[in-house]
C-alpha cells in the first residue's frame, strides 16, 4: 500500500509558528502496513481506539462501516473530554472512562467503552503508545491484539489498508464501496480533491478554530469557504458524489468535516460565514451520504457537541441548533436546503 503523504502537514519551522498563533498539526508516527508479513490481513485480528468526537477518527469509524467491518474489527471509543487539570496522570489525556458524565446530557455516554483491545484494561490511550516506548497519545489506533503492536495512527493510512483488504479482513458486504477505485483516472480525481479538502476544509477547520493570530484566521477562513464554493459548483452538475456516480475516498473524507460544520463548527471553529444549509447541493450530497447504510452509526453529534464545547473556558455546551429541525435529524431532510 502506498502512503498517502499528501495528508500531512508542513512541519517546516513548525515551532516557530506555533510561537506566533499558528496551529500545526502534527506528524503520525505509525506508519505500518496491513498486508506487510508482521500485520496479515486477517478477520478477527486487529482493533481500532477512536473518540467519535474527532474527525480524524470519525474517518475509520466511517470505512470500518460502509466496508462492513464492523464484526471483524473490534473498537473502544474514549470519552470525548480528554482528562483534566486534576487527573492524577496529567491533563488533555485520551480517556477510556465510561463512567464519566456528560455534562451535556448530565449522565454517561452510552457509546463510550473500557479499553479491550490490549488485553490490559488501560484507562489512557497514552498507555498504548508507552508500551511501545512512543509518547504519542493520539487517536486513532489501529492495534494488532495478536502482536500486541500498533499498526498505524495514521488515519488517510487505516481508511486505505480497510479498503484494500476489506475482503480479507471479513467483510461480507456484497455491494460494499471500493473507496479507491482501481482506475488512474478516478485515482487522479480522488487524490486531487483530497489534496484540496485536507489543506482548506479538514485541517483547514483547524487553522481557523485554533490559531490565535487573526491574519492565520481569516486565511483559512476565506481558504475554507472558498473550497465550500468550488464543491458546491462542482456538484452543481447533478453528479450524486465529488467524482460522478461512486462514493469514494475523497466523499469519505469530506464528509466528517461537513457534518460537524451546522451544529459545531459555525460557532466553536468561527466558520460562520455560511452554513451548508446555505449550499443547496452540499447540503444534498451531505444528506445523500447521511443516508448510506450504516453511516449514521459512524458518528455521535452529542459527542462531537460535548468534546468541543465542552473543553472550552466554562464548559457550558449549547444546546442548538434546532431551527429548521434539530441535529442529526436535519441529515434526513435534503429540502431543507436554502437556494
Amino acid at each position: 500500500m502506498t502512503k498517502d503523504v499528501s495528508t500531512q502537514e508542513d512541519q517546516a519551522q513548525a515551532p516557530a509558528r506555533r510561537a506566533r498563533g499558528e496551529f500545526v498539526r502534527g506528524v503520525s508516527g505509525f506508519r505500518h502496513a496491513l498486508g506487510d508479513a508482521d500485520f496479515p490481513a486477517v478477520p478477527g485480528r486487529y482493533h481500532l481506539f477512536v473518540a467519535l468526537n474527532c474527525p480524524w477518527c470519525h474517518r475509520v469509524t466511517l470505512a470500518r462501516n460502509v466496508l462492513g467491518l464492523q464484526d471483524s474489527i473490534t473498537l473502544d471509543v474514549a470519552f470525548p473530554n480528554r482528562t483534566g487539570e486534576d487527573d492524577p496522570r496529567g491533563p488533555n489525556l485520551w480517556e477510556f472512562s465510561p463512567e464519566r458524565v456528560a455534562t451535556l446530557t448530565g449522565a454517561p455516554l452510552p457509546e463510550c467503552t473500557r479499553e479491550t483491545g490490549t488485553g490490559r484494561g488501560l484507562r489512557l490511550a497514552k498507555d498504548i503508545y508507552a508500551a511501545e516506548g512512543s509518547e504519542e497519545q493520539s487517536v486513532p489506533i489501529l492495534y494488532d491484539k495478536i502482536a500486541k503492536r500498533i499498526v498505524s495512527n495514521e488515519s488517510a493510512d487505516i481508511i486505505r489498508m480497510l479498503d484494500l483488504h476489506a475482503r480479507a479482513l471479513g467483510s461480507t458486504l456484497p455491494q460494499r464501496p471500493r473507496l479507491r477505485p482501481n482506475d488512474p483516472t478516478l485515482i487522479a480525481q480522488i487524490d486531487a480533491l483530497n489534496a484540496q479538502i485536507y489543506t482548506t476544509i479538514n485541517n483547514g477547520a483547524y487553522k481557523a478554530g485554533f490559531s490565535s493570530d487573526q491574519a492565520v484566521y481569516q486565511s483559512a477562513f476565506e481558504a475554507y469557504f472558498a473550497t465550500l464554493a468550488a464543491l458546491e459548483d462542482r456538484l452543481s452538475d447533478g453528479r450524486p458524489f465529488l467524482t460522478g456516480d461512486r462514493f469514494t475516498e475523497a466523499d469519505l473524507r469530506l464528509f466528517p468535516t461537513l457534518y460537524r460544520h451546522d451544529p459545531v463548527y459555525y460557532l466553536r471553529m468561527k466558520l460562520n460565514g455560511a452554513h451548508i444549509l446555505d449550499y443547496p447541493h452540499l447540503w444534498r450530497w451531505l444528506c445523500r451520504v447521511y443516508g448510506m447504510d450504516n453511516v449514521a452509526e459512524a458518528g455521535s453529534l452529542i459527542h462531537c457537541r460535548q468534546g468541543y464545547f465542552g473543553r472550552s473556558w466554562n464548559g457550558v455546551v449549547p444546546l442548538g441548533p434546532t431551527h429548521p429541525t434539530p441535529y442529526p435529524e436535519a441529515y434526513a431532510h435534503p429540502e431543507l436546503a436554502r437556494g
